[in-house]
């Protein structure tokens, strides 16, 4: 059990099921790979800004992703255990509060495309930073993957690079289906509204979640 794990069972809670024994470094790298893959809303805005940006435009959002994940993971990874077991509410409002918000960027997205086909930008580095702020996998990896007495900042290292990594393909997958698109006469705006439609979705579900817990 990793030291998350400890911490979460140290006064009889049960620690989270997926956190029954320690990870490999090749298991870790696949683990926060997977995770990071997954579409969400972060990711659906860096698909959205390589779209509207181009790849190398987009790149510069970037390091925003990068401090909105650091800035909730790293303090989760030395204390935020003992937060959670404390403050169990925080979870639910987290999602509930993250939910709102891709909400909006939905409804933002889906507005867009009316006004904003002259080379306007939906996405800016303000609007990707808050979003990873509230991203609830940023709880899973401050608090299961990279807690560890000995590795710590090898994880969080390890997470960086990947975090770089994983936006630059999400960057580089709207940028090549923005081109595909604006061959075929359609283009960005759609691509916004398919961004849109699946940010719907994903507040709706952080949204049930947060009011079920």
């Amino acid at each position: 059990m990793s030291w998350a794990g400890r911490a979460l069972a140290g006064k009889g809670g049960a620690a989270y099921p997926w956190d029954m024994m320690p990870m490999t470094t090749p298991e870790l790298t696949i683990a926060i790979l997977a995770l990071l893959l997954t579409p969400g809303p972060t990711n659906t805005l860096l698909f959205v800004a390589g779209s509207e940006r181009g790849w190398l435009g987009a790149l510069r959002l970037v390091p925003a992703e990068l401090a909105g994940y650091l800035a909730v993971t790293v303090p989760l990874a030395f204390a935020g255990a003992h937060l959670v077991e404390s403050v169990p509410a925080i979870r639910p409002v987290i999602a509930v509060l993250a939910g709102l918000w891709v909400a909006w960027l939905a409804v933002r997205l889906w507005r867009l495309p009316a006004v904003a086909q002259g080379g306007g930008r939906s996405v800016d580095a303000g609007g990707v930073l808050v979003t990873t702020l509230l991203n609830p996998k940023a709880l899973i990896f401050g608090l299961v993957l990279l807690p560890s007495p000995t590795q710590l900042a090898f994880n969080i290292a390890l997470f960086a690079s990947q975090i770089v990594l994983v936006a630059a393909a999400w960057a580089g997958f709207g940028a090549i289906l923005a081109q595909s698109g604006s061959r075929g006469g359609s283009g960005v705006p759609l691509l916004r509204r398919i961004a849109a439609l699946w940010l719907a979705v994903v507040s709706a579900s952080l949204i049930a979640k947060g009011l079920q817990a």
